[in-house]
């Protein structure tokens, strides 16, 4: 699926998603990344396995408001303990699949929040 976004000039945003792959500024990527307004980060785990709380806190120092976690094609859960240091800092955790976590991400940085999208590929 392809999409514009034309809301959030000079931030980073998806402008489309597919299988295996996401765009984002019409750059197409086929693995695992942090995304930021101002951030294109490629330090996130390959497999959901490998997933640990080192992430989070990773996350956690980049100081955002919100950290969206796209799981993928399905919706996963990670263990409560991982994403702990986010809600000690009261840093809000959405978990969705990736495709939702696309086009939830353009909305928030549209609105000129301090988003970050956590991603797996679809």
């Amino acid at each position: 699926m392809k999409f514009q976004l034309e809301t959030a000039p000079g931030r980073n945003v998806f402008t489309g998603y597919g299988e295996g792959y996401v765009a984002i500024n019409r750059e197409r990527h086929e693995c695992g990344l942090i995304v930021g307004g101002d951030h294109l980060l490629f330090d996130w785990p390959a497999r959901w396995e490998d997933l640990n709380a080192g992430h989070f806190e990773f996350l956690r120092t980049l100081q955002p408001e919100i950290v969206l976690l796209g799981t993928g094609r399905t919706q996963k859960f990670p263990h409560p303990s991982l994403p702990r240091c986010l809600y000690e800092a009261r840093i809000g955790l959405e978990i969705m699949t990736t495709d939702a976590a696309c086009r939830t991400y353009n909305i928030l940085v549209a609105e000129g929040r301090n988003a970050f999208a956590a991603i797996w590929m679809p």
